[in-house]
């Protein structure tokens, strides 16, 4: 499918996009509010209420801005795929570790938007969360490594 075709057919689609997309993509998280979508061989993610994606666009920007410095980035509007993945799934992984200190394990999220309202509420708001810790499983985060050849 040709790459036009493709990025008019997804935003045709899926005008709800989910701001996880890459994290329930590559690192198989979850969420009660995702739809799935195939277009080709693809997969596309969209959300179902317009509240939730609100919510969790708000923390992405959040993640962003705070990850900006330890990632070297002086523009977070539009990252390269491989920083986008560590601020995504390195960031609800450290949202999850914040939240859940004893369990410190590499754990699969089985509702991104369950941990965001949790998040939500135990910090007072999204402006409160712990950065510090979350910024360090950003940086700390390592996506699949290409293999030789």
């Amino acid at each position: 499918m040709d790459e036009n075709a493709y990025k008019s057919t997804y935003n045709a689609l899926n005008q709800n996009d989910c701001p996880f997309e890459k994290a329930m993509v590559i690192c198989r998280h979850a969420c009660q509010n995702s739809r799935r979508i195939g277009i080709g061989e693809r997969l596309a993610i969209g959300c179902a209420t317009t509240e939730a994606r609100k919510t969790c666009r708000e923390l992405l920007a959040l993640l962003h801005d705070n990850a900006a410095f330890a990632l070297h980035l002086t523009d977070t509007t539009v990252l390269p795929h491989a920083k986008e993945l560590k601020v995504q799934c390195g960031g609800l992984r450290g949202l999850h570790n914040a939240l859940v200190p004893e369990n410190q394990e590499a754990a699969e999220i089985t509702n991104i938007f369950t941990l965001v309202a949790e998040a939500q509420e135990h910090f007072n708001g999204l402006e409160n969360l712990p950065f510090s810790e979350i910024v360090r499983s950003i940086v700390h985060f390592e996506g699949r490594r290409r293999g030789k050849g």
